[in-house]
């Protein structure tokens, strides 16, 4: 896909986002805020740490319902690989947590979360099961499941305070102004996204198994008549999207946060639902759901920033702004075409 096809393809996406920053530039000069000491290379650092957990959740869920299948349940997945995650770090660690150790709590919480995924696409692909039932199910599972395993391991519904993944350090590249803070002194799980998001791109628009996945969600019956299963595509993009939200639950508790935190919707607080409007967003393509992350993820971090250079903010307002930001960009976007397929099941013929 050349630049000016997806240009092409996304001019309502595009428009949107555009028409977001110019309204938010505006706000800027109305304000009178300090824009250079808004916008400083630690906002930007936050607002990848921030974004990574979205963005991986939303590439895994973009991948399921380009197939044919929605994922309602990355809330759910991904509050269940939180909470794996530190558990197994925990539990698996002597007298101190290692960084090894939480690297099997990271591996955990992708195979895990993958398999509990595998039921979820049985119940929705050879069972039929209503797809915004069983996602909503995995939701609630995940929200009280959590805080007990919590309790049962900690005695109360949050862990302690854990240590979380060391930054990589790229000698050399880490000095480089602005990119290499960026980039090459930062958290592995930060690198690995962006090499998720890339690798994503290139598998579903240039390859052949990313014309299937395109196909099972447009026109399962050509698929179908090429002699390619259905069914075996969507269960490999339902799978991926569960271990993809596994991560980014296990990102929140040991990769740049400090554990697990049971209280209230619990530490994912939306994301997931937020992830769903990021792909949205863009138009499921990866790189486009990773700019609405970070768009999100920027947002998110506003407080911290409005903190640093002394503007005086209640954080209950602030702590709004994600979900405002969401609102804006739905009404922006408007209608984003979805997969012809999508919440259908397909029985495929003899």
């Amino acid at each position: 896909m050349s630049v000016a096809d997806y240009a092409a393809r996304n001019r309502t996406a595009l428009g949107g986002g555009a028409a977001l920053l110019a309204l938010l530039a505006v706000l800027a000069v109305a304000l009178d805020l300090p824009v250079d000491q808004l916008l400083t290379v630690g906002m930007f650092e936050r607002t990848l740490r921030a974004a990574t957990p979205i963005a991986l959740a939303a590439v895994g869920g973009l991948y399921a319902e380009k197939s044919g299948v929605f994922n309602i349940g990355l809330e759910g997945f991904m509050i269940l690989g939180a909470v794996t995650a530190a558990a197994v770090a925990w539990l698996v660690s002597g007298d101190a947590i290692t960084q090894l150790d939480l690297w099997v709590g990271v591996l955990a919480s992708v195979a895990v979360c993958a398999l509990l995924t595998v039921a979820f696409a049985v119940l929705t692909i050879r069972y039929e099961a209503d797809q915004i039932v069983a996602g909503l199910a995995v939701w609630f599972i995940g929200l009280g499941f959590g805080p007990f395993a919590a309790t049962v391991i900690w005695g109360g519904v949050s862990s302690p305070s854990m240590p979380n993944l060391d930054n990589v350090v790229v000698p050399v590249l880490s000095e480089v102004p602005v990119v290499g803070r960026l980039f090459f002194d930062a958290s592995p799980l930060v690198l690995f996204t962006v090499l998720v998001v890339a690798a994503a791109w290139v598998v579903l628009y240039r390859t052949r198994y990313g014309y299937w996945v395109q196909a099972a969600g447009e026109n399962p019956e050509a698929l179908d008549t090429s002699g390619v299963d259905v069914n075996r595509v969507r269960y490999a993009t339902v799978v991926f999207s569960g271990a993809m939200a596994g991560l980014a639950g296990a990102v929140l508790a040991i990769g740049i946060g400090s554990g697990f935190t049971g209280t209230g919707v619990t530490m994912v607080n939306g994301r997931g639902w937020i992830a769903i409007v990021a792909y949205l967003f863009g138009n499921y393509n990866p790189v486009g759901a990773f700019a609405a992350s970070l768009l999100f993820g920027g947002t998110e971090m506003l407080q911290v920033q409005f903190q640093t250079v002394g503007i005086s903010i209640p954080n209950s307002l602030v702590g709004l702004f994600p979900y405002a930001a969401v609102l804006v960009v739905l009404t922006l976007v408007g209608y984003t075409r979805v997969p012809d397929a999508v919440g259908e099941p397909y029985d495929t013929e003899e």
